[in-house]
């Protein structure tokens, strides 16, 4: 009994971690898959694996580029956390900060920045906000480790995705095989009448 609860726990892990995605069901027996409502024919089943064979495309689409975007943002957002651990040294000294900061593309200026406890972050869509640095670097240390789970959970996404594929270019095959078969028969029924 403890057995099944577990499996079914498990079922339902893996639908809870792959919820936007429909799985595909791959195709044992394509008699009684052939028979059921909108299967009247080869073309219009296969039509159907087709349609979903796009959809898993298009997804793939979506979830590679969210995977680019975290890719980008986890090197800048520890990037930044760098640069803040280095003003937390800093801010106890009387001495200024000497650094370069990017203008514009490939334009850089030099400024001397004087010991403080605040900084500004842009927090993007034309937002930026004033917070200490242990506020700042506590949301950034947030920020990454909720980008990395994003990105893990992303390729886990992308894994599934690709079995997705893989299930239903079988299942084509085994639709399209099952109709090449089909009309053999046929026409192996029809020369037989014939003669």
């Amino acid at each position: 009994m403890a057995a099944t609860i577990d499996n079914s726990n498990a079922v339902q892990a893996t639908k809870k971690k792959h919820l936007g995605i429909p799985e595909a069901v791959f195709v044992a027996d394509v008699d009684s898959f052939m028979k059921q409502p909108g299967n009247e024919t080869a073309d219009s089943a296969l039509r159907k694996l087709d349609e979903q064979y796009q959809k898993y495309k298009y997804m793939e689409l979506n979830l590679s580029q969210k995977k680019l975007r975290l890719k980008s943002q986890i090197p800048q957002i520890t990037q930044t956390l760098e640069i803040l651990r280095h003003m937390q040294k800093k801010k106890e000294t009387t001495e200024p900060l000497d650094t370069h900061f990017l203008l514009a593309d490939n334009v850089y200026c030099k400024a001397a920045v004087p010991p403080t406890d605040k900084v500004c972050l842009w927090l993007g869509a034309n937002v930026m906000l004033e917070y200490d640095i242990d506020e700042a670097q506590a949301l950034l240390e947030k920020n990454l480790s909720t980008a990395s789970r994003n990105l893990e959970t992303l390729e886990d996404d992308l894994d599934f995705l690709r079995d997705q594929f893989t299930t239903t270019e079988v299942n084509m095959a085994r639709v399209y095989n099952w109709d090449v078969k089909r009309r053999s028969r046929e026409n192996l029924l029809k020369s037989a009448d014939k003669s």
